[in-house]
């Protein structure tokens, strides 16, 4: 039997430092969702939705566990809907382990059990922290250390999420489609650049690199961006969705927040694959592939 997800993707402008405020505007879109006779699955919202991107030292202050982020929403979730079980994506800042993390979670909300029961289900802690431009991130969080792709109760279909840098090196996507996932959900906070009158560069080069990924690995990839202004610096969203051969089914307007919603047909990976098996000829070469990568390691370790 076929496997379709309906997936809805977010663009909003949080409340900077607000924590309350943005719970609240999130607990308002479950509302908006529940209203509406198409269910969704899962619904994905941008890079650090719950407080804003640019915190600083203001990381400590706002930053929650996982756990806490999860019941949080899943008591926000029980209160507006009847409980049917959705899936959530969303960035935030995390404390774990007594260090502070720039983080996603994907969580169960709502009252079902079994495979359906409301939990954590994964937390990605972004692996690539830019330190350059307009940002700081490595001064106050520390980089996570695993890319994973992970079961869901989607038949278990196997995701992985990634935080925005992450994306624009290739060797993140290549990590999870290796390990198995078959839709990739894209979190960011990416502050405009490259103004022209046609376009804005990091917009463009934000969906070249996401067809891209479709392209290569045969997979969805849900992308979701955050909008509004922090200091002057105007986010640009982008938010899009991308099906495995790489053609854009939707996008958001640049700047505005939006929702935008797409049926993910989990039978599409298999055809696009059949038809394009990079992901497989880089399974079938991996063992060499893993040499080269060792190799280059001692290079580097010995050259310093």
């Amino acid at each position: 039997m076929t496997l379709k997800i309906n997936v809805a993707a977010a663009q909003i402008k949080p409340k900077k430092g607000d924590y309350a405020h943005n719970l609240s505007a999130i607990t308002e879109l479950f509302k908006q969702l529940a209203a509406d006779p198409d269910p969704v699955d899962v619904l994905v919202l941008p890079e650090t939705s719950t407080t804003g991107y640019f915190l600083e030292g203001g990381v400590r202050e706002l930053a929650r566990t996982n756990e806490e982020l999860f019941q949080d929403l899943n008591r926000s979730y029980l209160e507006v809907t009847d409980g049917r079980p959705l899936d959530i994506v969303l960035g935030f800042y995390e404390q774990w382990e007594r260090k502070y993390y720039n983080s996603c979670l994907y969580a169960t909300l709502g009252s079902g059990t079994g495979e359906e029961a409301a939990r954590v289900v994964h937390t990605h802690r972004k692996f690539f922290l830019p330190t350059y431009g307009v940002f700081d991130e490595k001064r106050f969080v520390s980089r996570g250390r695993v890319i994973d792709a992970f079961p869901t109760r989607f038949d278990g279909t196997r995701v992985a999420t990634l935080v925005c840098e992450d994306l624009w090196h290739s060797v993140s996507s290549t990590i999870a489609a290796l390990k198995g996932a078959q839709i990739l959900y894209v979190v960011s906070a990416s502050p405009g650049r490259g103004f022209s009158h046609e376009s804005i560069a990091n917009a463009e080069k934000w969906r070249q690199l996401l067809i891209n990924v479709a392209d290569e690995h045969a997979v969805w990839v849900v992308h979701c961006g955050l909008v509004g202004f922090e200091g002057g610096k105007g986010f640009v969203g982008c938010s899009s969705i991308t099906d495995p051969f790489a053609v854009i089914r939707l996008e958001a307007p640049v700047g505005r927040e939006a929702l935008i919603k797409a049926t993910l047909d989990m039978d599409d990976v298999a055809v696009a694959r059949a038809n394009s098996p990079l992901l497989g000829d880089l399974e079938s070469n991996l063992g060499d592939i893993v040499h080269e990568m060792e190799s280059i390691e001692r290079r580097a370790y010995y050259s310093d």
